[in-house]
């Protein structure tokens, strides 16, 4: 352990972005811990949309979430070349620095924090982080948002500035965790450039490399005792999956796949 570094604790999934974040972070700072939250139940997710969003709405994502899986294949040569090109490491995690939990809200959770008590929590694709975990111990909660916040809050944050028309807003946010979804104070925020070669599947390469940037430079204004809150880009808006038809339109219209 380098007494020089930063010490950190991460709360992901595991999943892609998370490795490249951790391997990554892994040069820059201590990681003391991989917390790892099992993947919500599929059935309480399409439950609780259904009730937020109705049935029509929830149908037409999941038709797009289907056949997205097939898309994602035909995707895989351009997400290498660009790991490649921005020189990221998708390694898996070590297994000594591995908890798994089922929950990132859970008490298990706050004991470990409490125990390690790091200097800074890094946040990569987690449900929403309830109240007690985030005030279990006195360090920032970090977040990489694959958009530009409070614009593109939810999912798929450049597919959507993209859609819209709005590429000077397709970037991605590094912000302070608070119990909101995506409303935490904005701490670094920059655009990601992409071209005909990428799609939906490819645009979330772009920003976790613009992200791990952005994370060193938080991380470092941490170290430093320096931490300072910037304006983000209104209107305030949260958006969800595309429905099949609005990304067949999409792609029709505008180009954006």
């Amino acid at each position: 352990m380098d007494n020089n570094k930063i010490r950190i604790v991460m709360l992901c999934v595991n999943g892609q972005s998370s490795r490249i974040m951790f391997n990554d972070l892994a040069t820059y700072a201590n990681v003391e811990c991989v917390i790892i939250e099992e993947k919500p139940s599929s059935i309480l997710m399409i439950q609780r949309r259904v009730k937020n969003l109705g049935m029509i709405k929830t149908s037409g994502q999941l038709l797009f979430l289907i056949i997205n899986k097939l898309l994602a294949k035909t995707s895989q040569n351009r997400i290498k070349q660009l790991i490649s090109n921005y020189g990221l490491n998708d390694e898996s995690f070590p297994n000594d620095l591995i908890r798994n939990v089922a929950s990132i809200n859970s008490e298990e959770v706050i004991s470990l924090l409490k125990s390690i008590n790091p200097d800074a929590v890094v946040v990569n694709g987690t449900r929403i982080i309830s109240k007690s975990v985030l005030s279990s111990v006195d360090a920032p909660f970090i977040n990489t948002h694959m958009g530009i916040t409070p614009r593109y809050r939810g999912v798929h944050g450049g597919y959507w500035a993209l859609a819209n028309g709005d590429s000077d807003n397709c970037g991605v946010t590094v912000h302070l965790v608070d119990p909101g979804i995506d409303t935490g104070g904005v701490l670094y925020q920059d655009t990601i450039h992409t071209d005909n070669c990428d799609n939906f599947n490819t645009y979330p390469i772009h920003q976790i490399a613009k992200g791990i940037q952005l994370m060193k430079a938080a991380l470092n204004d941490v170290k430093e005792k320096r931490v300072n809150v910037k304006q983000g880009v209104f209107p305030s808006q949260l958006w969800y999956h595309p429905t099949i038809f609005e990304y067949v339109k999409h792609w029709i219209q505008k180009g954006v796949r």
